[in-house]
């Protein structure tokens, strides 16, 4: 048996992928951007055959990922189960939810908690309060750290060696001429992160909208950020920089007592 002997499959590295799995997904990715589409629609997007979209796209809906009207095929909610459950095995998610309704009510803006993982931004929860207006983030987007409030925060709590990793990873590219895109420039900001206890975003992931984050970090373990965001014509100037810091870090702190002690 000379030469022979067990691989660890972790040691096989990240090239060791089942390329069905990935086809899947990319069928689902084309459903999800066409919202209905055809074999043949899917076919195109993809680049498959019709006959290896047809059988994708037949296992899927045997699964309840996937479903089909006439000869359109939609996504189905059986994501919606699996997310459900994913988001509430977070730690502490039943009480971040009720707090960020809390949070919602009592600025009447749009409130989000978002978390990192692998090395972009996820909104887990989000609440709109009576004045909240529409934002491209909606539960499960996935935002570029550098550029939200939110992920600013995250990102101001991981060792600096972490933070090099992502930017060398995901990049700084811009949503707005007032983005970070500077890796200097970025971990000043951190810096001022860090010494004030939360972060802004004015206006750099979306023209017009300004938003306030601080970190969660019950027992020294960052779990995501609480945010608050809104235009820029009504929560700018002392608001933000005064009114709703006091508001929001407020509530982190009751957070971060109640999953610490829980």
């Amino acid at each position: 048996m000379s030469g022979d002997r067990a691989t660890d499959p972790e040691e096989v590295g990240e090239e060791a992928v089942v390329g069905a799995v990935e086809t899947s997904h990319e069928v689902v990715e084309a459903l999800r951007d066409l919202g209905a589409a055809t074999v043949t629609e899917v076919a195109t997007e993809t680049g498959l055959s019709k006959g290896g979209a047809y059988k994708h796209l037949n296992t899927l809906r045997k699964r309840d990922f996937v479903t089909k009207t006439g000869t359109e095929y939609r996504l189905g909610f059986g994501f919606l189960d699996l997310g459900g459950h994913l988001r509430f095995q977070y730690p502490g998610a039943s009480t971040i939810k009720d707090k960020i309704q809390t949070l919602a009510s009592e600025t009447g803006e749009a409130c989000l908690f978002t978390i990192e993982e692998h090395g972009r931004a996820v909104t887990l929860f989000r609440e709109t309060g009576n004045r909240g207006v529409f934002t491209r983030t909606r539960v499960g987007t996935r935002l570029y750290l550098h550029q939200t409030a939110g992920g600013k925060a995250i990102l101001s709590q991981l060792p600096e060696e972490t933070v090099d990793d992502i930017v060398d990873r995901v990049g700084l590219p811009g949503a707005t001429e007032n983005t970070i895109t500077d890796r200097e420039a970025l971990f000043d900001e951190l810096a001022r992160v860090r010494e004030r206890g939360y972060a802004f975003n004015r206006e750099e992931s979306t023209d017009g909208l300004v938003a306030l984050a601080a970190p969660l970090v019950p027992d020294d373990e960052i779990l995501g950020a609480c945010a608050v965001a809104g235009p820029r014509y009504r929560i700018g100037g002392d608001q933000l920089e005064s009114e709703l810091p006091e508001t929001l870090l407020g509530v982190v702190n009751e957070l971060e007592l109640n999953i610490a002690y829980s």
